[in-house]
């Protein structure tokens, strides 16, 4: 199994990255801020059930293929950006107030937990970025790879969790103060689909590097 030491050292990356505001939190953010901590949560599991999938894909080899084949890359890039997209149309539409039970009627926490976990699987980025960092603390000699790959993915989520946890009660904490405003009540759907527009366009104009 993975030495304490190499746990300790890889929860210690994980923490200096957790903390660094992100697409993910910005996400879960303007939902936490759109509908409520419920639908803060439910889009943080899903983003974390999505890294548990690009553990096990990464530990599978199936990672490799956008090193090897970068139209393999594109191809799940332009998917993500385009995903995006129609959430950020669709949360225009939506016709939501600040009101969290309005929101969640409009986007259920299923739904809310679907998209969470469909914008982390098709981000590439995210996979390179497994990819990139766990081979480092992994040691075939200790046992099962994908074991392992799963340790660190659990090490990574739980700092997630309570980073973006708090993240989540901070921001539940501070929309509480402006519901019932007149002018509060369209302009966090105007944020969460500029987030989601912003986090395509960055999927749609990033390099691989």
């Amino acid at each position: 199994m993975v030495e304490i030491s190499t746990l300790l050292l890889f929860a210690g990356a994980c923490l200096a990255l957790t903390v660094t505001p992100g697409p993910d939190m910005l996400l879960i953010a303007s939902r936490s801020l759109s509908q409520g901590k419920s639908a803060g949560f439910a889009s943080l599991a899903g983003i974390q059930l999505g890294t548990y999938c690009h553990a096990l894909a990464a530990a599978l080899g199936l990672s490799q293929l956008f090193v090897a084949l970068p139209l393999a890359y594109d191809a799940v890039r332009l998917l993500g950006a385009a995903y995006l997209l129609y959430l950020a149309w669709k949360t225009l539409r939506s016709g939501s107030s600040l009101q969290a039970s309005a929101g969640l009627q409009a986007v259920s926490v299923r739904r809310i937990f679907q998209q969470g976990l469909l914008t982390n699987i098709l981000n590439p980025k995210m996979a390179l970025f497994v990819l990139a960092l766990f081979p480092q603390f992994i040691n075939p000699q200790s046992g099962s790879v994908v074991a392992q790959m799963l340790i660190l993915a659990t090490i990574l989520n739980a700092i997630g969790l309570v980073i973006n946890g708090a993240v989540i009660l901070v921001v539940n904490r501070l929309k509480s103060r402006f519901t019932g405003r007149q002018f509060s009540a369209r302009w966090p759907n105007y944020l969460l689909a500029g987030v989601f527009a912003g986090l395509a366009c960055k999927l749609i104009f990033d390099s691989r590097k």
